[in-house]
């Protein structure tokens, strides 16, 4: 793992949602380095509360060390990455931001996309801003982003879309800073997800309801999420896009494997607002200046002037959810892997949240 967080400072914007809670806990462990200060800028009080109580929740020895550094390393501050005001009060000294507030469900954003817009586009905006107009000296900032932004058709999407750009663009206005993003699939079990959907359809008896039966998506692991950060911080040239090499499968296998031997029906009710039946994760476009980088591939910027010239040929393809499908055993396998069945889990929090 790279040790690319020692010592430096980090601002996590939206660091109490399902990705920044499982960032915090890896950089705290100091699986990528001991950063000297966490601050975490969300606009939730109670989040945060419960957030600083579950780290001062020692439940065996081992936790002192994550309780020792809770106490040197993590600072909440209440604001809106909306608000430029609370962005720049929170700039001072960083190191690092990485930028994970978003609203991010796809039927929410459809029908309040100027509020999506607010938070997904405006919110980039004043990150570059104030780092611009004050010169912080911030070395990189990354954006968060979603397969939702290829080729977006829903809201969501396309603010998510236009995030990239405010990122990419910025590191013309601010050379002094790296600018990059790192694009995901659906993260497992995260707020958001069908998984915690499925389990409490599955334990109240009812039908598993699905939208199409063709549909497939990527499937991403909290901690692949937070890996995929870290090797983008160590590796990824300004104005590139980090897109990991992940399995997908169809939801079909996803609600089979969680149902199991359960006489449990699936249910077929359509297609929401602004769904698509597959995902893409690069685009045709995109596959034309995208490059492997092992594990993960990179897309390099549409800006000339932030083009690194490569040796290797890029992929020179589209990268979409259907391309390589895991069957029904596999998808069941990474599930099982990941504590997801049923069996596994013992409930998903009101807001979505894996109790285990």
């Amino acid at each position: 793992m790279h040790n690319v967080f020692e010592n430096k400072s980090l601002l996590i914007t939206g660091g109490t949602g399902s990705l920044g809670k499982v960032l915090v806990r890896h950089l705290l462990e100091g699986r990528s380095g001991c950063p000297r200060k966490i601050r975490i800028l969300s606009r939730d009080e109670a989040k945060q509360h419960y957030m600083r109580v579950e780290y001062q929740d020692l439940q065996n020895p081992t936790d002192e060390i994550i309780y020792d550094n809770f106490k040197k390393l993590l600072e909440f501050r209440i604001g809106d990455v909306r608000d430029y005001g609370s962005v720049v009060s929170c700039l001072r000294d960083v190191d690092i931001v990485i930028n994970a507030a978003a609203l991010k469900q796809v039927p929410t954003c459809e029908y309040f996309p100027t509020e999506a817009t607010l938070t997904n586009i405006m919110g980039a905006h004043n990150v570059a801003r104030a780092i611009r107009e004050h010169d912080f000296p911030v070395t990189t900032v990354v954006g968060v982003t979603t397969d939702k932004a290829c080729k977006p058709i829903n809201a969501m999407g396309m603010t998510k879309a236009l995030q990239e750009r405010v990122f990419i663009a910025a590191n013309l206005d601010s050379p002094k800073t790296r600018y990059i993003c790192v694009r995901y699939g659906n993260v497992l079990a995260s707020r958001g997800s069908v998984i915690p959907l499925f389990h409490h359809q599955i334990r109240s008896g009812g039908a598993v309801t699905i939208t199409t039966e063709d549909m497939t998506r990527f499937l991403l692991p909290l901690e692949h999420a937070v890996f995929t950060i870290a090797t983008a911080v160590a590796q990824a040239q300004p104005g590139e896009t980090f897109i990991p090499k992940i399995p997908a499968a169809t939801v079909v296998n996803i609600a089979k494997a969680l149902i199991g031997d359960r006489d449990t029906p699936i249910k077929v009710i359509g297609i929401r607002p602004g769904e698509k039946i597959h995902e893409m994760m690069i685009s045709e476009e995109e596959g034309l200046r995208s490059y492997d980088r092992g594990d993960f591939y990179a897309i390099k910027p549409m800006l000339p002037e932030l083009v690194v010239p490569e040796d290797a040929a890029p992929r020179g393809r589209a990268y979409l959810s259907n391309d390589d499908l895991m069957d029904l055993a596999a998808t069941r396998a990474l599930l099982e892997k990941h504590g997801l069945l049923v069996e596994q889990v013992e409930s998903f929090g009101a807001d979505g949240e894996l109790l285990r």
